[in-house]
């Protein structure tokens, strides 16, 4: 049968959990201050106390990190486009803040770590995969012609539709 801590010992492994000190809980337990530090040592020797505490550590360290469906969830959120990443600018009338939502490339790699732990062969997930990978390589090539500034306008039409065709794999006469 279970013995159940005095009201003395669970303050005592409460105070111990928040500070780490023995003799410190001890004392803020109740405990005398010329005792607090030998009463502090054989408390966490108790097997009942011993047995709260790592309970109690056990609880909060379960809280505290991540578990797997958690994970998911707001990989989830990321491809989806829900989770929003905050933004900071500066400029000469002041500092803005907004919200942004991933790019293309963190989404899609959301989208793959979550395929990762529902493995299956869904070839339509996989061509939505491809498309959208085809998309942000375009919208990259794009940002790329468009930032050259030594070239003429006809020049980057010019280039950004031979880019176009490499990404698509074909030929920009529509063959």
């Amino acid at each position: 049968m279970k013995r159940k801590l005095t009201p003395k010992q669970q303050r005592f492994a409460d105070e111990y959990i928040k500070s780490g000190n023995a003799a410190n809980a001890a004392r803020k337990a109740g405990y005398s201050k010329r005792s607090a530090r030998s009463v502090g040592q054989e408390n966490l020797t108790k097997p009942d106390i011993k047995q709260y505490i790592d309970e109690q550590m056990a609880e909060i360290a379960s809280k505290r990190i991540m578990d797997a469906r958690e994970a998911v969830e707001l990989l989830t959120r990321i491809a989806r486009g829900e989770e929003k990443e905050t933004v900071i600018s500066s400029t000469p009338e002041g500092v803005y803040e907004s919200q942004k939502e991933a790019d293309l490339k963190t989404r899609i790699s959301a989208v793959k770590e979550i395929l990762k732990r529902y493995p299956g062969d869904d070839k339509l997930v996989k061509a939505q995969i491809r498309k959208a990978a085809a998309e942000a390589d375009i919208a990259e090539a794009k940002a790329r012609i468009m930032n050259a500034s030594t070239d003429s306008t006809e020049a980057k039409v010019s280039e950004y539709l031979d880019k176009l065709d490499d990404v698509l794999g074909g030929d920009s006469d529509g063959n």
